[in-house]
């Protein structure tokens, strides 16, 4: 890895989960791996079924040196915009890391403010394996979180939709309103209001 060959020794891997939804949180992941982390199959969560990811998440706490979770809720979401509050959720996913990482590798365009180098990698969770793990935590995370607001709120689906507004999900909000962890300012949702 390029990182380590130029002596960084700790390096964390960051992306994020729960972007496009229009209820729920956004939750981010920064992960350190050992040099001879060798889990196969890590990579973007996106590629992986629920079973493999759900299976991977397990393997990645078992072995990551580290692991820091970040989670923005719905209200600072309307407060910051999606694009801060993700930035916000990486930032304290790398807060939540002991011992604390030597250098970030981001997935994306944005760096976030920490004192720490880092790089910005648009779709590094196919290029990075620590950014892959990230994103196969946070959105397991994610999707884990979503199943129990299903519980509190089962007339929305959220177990099957995680938030996103499918079709479903778009008339459940048109048919009982929105709940409290719907994005009130987000479309779908700001029009039922």
């Amino acid at each position: 890895m390029q990182a380590h060959d130029n002596g960084y020794a700790r390096i964390a891997g960051i992306d994020e989960a729960g972007r496009g939804p229009i209820a729920g949180p956004v939750v981010s992941a920064a992960v350190i791996l050992s040099p001879s982390f060798s889990v196969e199959g890590v990579t973007d969560s996106k590629k992986l079924t629920p079973k493999r990811r759900n299976l991977l998440y397990d393997k990645i706490y078992e072995h990551a040196v580290s692991i820091g979770i970040g989670i923005v809720d719905p209200p600072e979401i309307i407060r910051l915009n999606i694009l801060y509050a993700s930035i916000l959720s990486m930032k304290m996913s790398v807060q939540n890391l002991t011992p604390q990482p030597d250098f970030l590798l981001i997935d994306g365009i944005f760096q976030i403010p920490y004192a720490l180098p880092q790089k910005a990698i648009p779709k590094g969770d196919c290029l990075s394996i620590s950014i892959a793990a990230a994103s196969i935590v946070a959105k397991v995370t994610r999707d884990r979180l979503m199943e129990r607001y299903h519980s509190e709120y089962p007339e929305y689906g959220f177990l099957k939709h995680k938030g996103y507004p499918t079709k479903e999900h778009k008339e459940a909000v048109r048919r009982f309103g929105c709940c409290p962890i719907h994005r009130k300012s987000f479309k779908g949702v700001r029009e039922t209001l």
